[in-house]
């Protein structure tokens, strides 16, 4: 388990297509993502994970690992405010549906069983395909998909 892929809002990064596209150097993925995020340069398209030093812009600036730095604790599955205003008014729709979804289980299951869940939730029931948080249609089958 790699803990710079264990973003505090619940939004497990090992899932994530910015971070899938820079890892595996896709830059045809990564050109997909430039409309998505509105950036200007696939170049901008790179994460190493929420807790790395080298995040992707928007999750630099992320008011909620910054709240939770501030309480001191590991994410909001720790956080007896959760949800709050920055989990209701998260500008994606999809992130919004993973956070509330996510963290009731990371409280449940814990860490390492959590992180498992999320990694088997994210394959193509169709094939068994890799698939990333998003993702409306396998790649490998080009099944329809709703895993979020």
């Amino acid at each position: 388990m790699e803990r710079e892929l264990l973003a505090p809002c619940g939004l497990y990064c090992g899932v994530c297509a910015v971070l899938i596209a820079y890892r595996d150097n896709n830059e045809k993925f990564k050109e997909r993502l430039l409309g998505v995020y509105g950036l200007a340069s696939t170049e901008q398209v790179r994460c190493k994970g929420c807790l790395s030093e080298d995040r992707f812009l928007y999750c630099e600036v992320c008011p909620i690992r910054d709240c939770c730095e501030g309480k001191g604790i590991e994410g909001c599955h720790q956080c007896a405010d959760w949800p709050c205003d920055y989990i209701h008014n998260f500008p994606l729709p999809v992130g919004k549906k993973v956070m509330l979804r996510a963290i009731p289980a990371w409280r449940e299951r814990g860490t390492e069983r959590w992180v498992e869940s999320e990694e088997a939730r994210y394959h193509c029931p169709a094939c068994g395909y890799r698939l990333f948080r998003g993702a409306k249609r396998c790649r490998s089958c080009g099944e329809a998909v709703d895993v979020d």
